[in-house]
């Protein structure tokens, strides 16, 4: 069954690189005016190059700016019919080692950015439901929150990033019982390993990324990676392309009557 997003207006965030920037690219694909955003502004740059986005970057863990951010996107695209909330990365480690800092940065990218974003939204969307009922019409709106296997079944070493997921669950659950009533789908997206820099091979080049000022090494080690790929049904990572068209699904019509769901795209793989 084909589709169009022809009139949509999407925000994206986490949108600089991998899952994040192919969201925006096959939501843009199908014909929605996207709105990306990401903390790395030089490499957001990359995403604005794809026609049909434009890019509004920024750091999401300031508290002001989700709000900011949901009104910037208003006043450019006029709506807001899609919400991706893909922002985050891992600072991983065990619990007898991890600081308050890394734990609560873990809740605050994952969990409390995207609760800022869609407290800045729901205004609006409550608003434009409510006179679009008025009309006698039913507009469907799109919220999808992406989650993690780590967030449905728990990872070792992994205890404040899968918190911030399993609390996306929450979150994503919660939300689409209140927002029911204004045509607003709310699902996640549960990712398994995806091939981005998270999951590179631990200690290779360029496996860290700089936030605020601090270096986070990223990555998975090797022979964890290897009895990953034994252990996943499909034998392998998934890619970002694959990654994102579970997202997009989430994102177009074929979703009308789903709501409350989580999506687990991992290739079979259960933590």
């Amino acid at each position: 069954m084909a589709f169009t997003l022809n009139g949509k207006c999407a925000l994206v965030t986490g949108a600089a690189r991998g899952i994040g920037r192919e969201i925006a690219r096959q939501l843009a694909q199908a014909g929605a005016r996207v709105f990306a955003n990401d903390i790395d502004e030089a490499a957001l740059a990359g995403t604005g190059a794809i026609p049909g986005v434009r890019t509004l970057p920024g750091d999401l863990t300031a508290p002001e700016f989700p709000g900011r951010l949901v009104e910037e996107a208003l006043a450019a695209g006029g709506s807001l019919d899609i919400l991706v909330n893909n922002a985050g990365y891992t600072w991983d480690n065990v619990i007898q080692k991890m600081s308050d800092e890394q734990f609560q940065a873990m809740l605050d990218i994952h969990l409390l950015a995207p609760f800022r974003i869609l407290r800045a939204a729901s205004g609006w969307l409550r608003e434009t439901a409510r006179r679009e009922a008025s009309e006698g019409r039913r507009v469907m709106r799109k919220v999808v929150n992406i989650s993690s296997i780590s967030g449905v079944g728990g990872n070792a070493g992994q205890v404040a990033y899968a918190s911030g997921k399993a609390g996306v669950i929450g979150l994503t659950k919660s939300l689409a019982k209140e927002w029911g009533r204004y045509n607003v789908n709310v699902n996640a997206v549960a990712f398994g390993l995806i091939e981005t820099r998270l999951t590179q091979p631990l200690g290779a080049a360029g496996a860290a990324i700089e936030v605020k000022g601090r270096r986070i090494p990223v990555g998975v080690q090797p022979a964890a990676l290897e009895a990953i790929r034994a252990a996943c049904p499909l034998g392998r990572l998934g890619t970002p392309q694959e990654a994102a068209g579970a997202v997009v699904f989430f994102c177009s019509p074929l979703s009308d009557y789903v709501t409350g769901e989580v999506l687990v795209v991992s290739g079979g793989l259960h933590f």
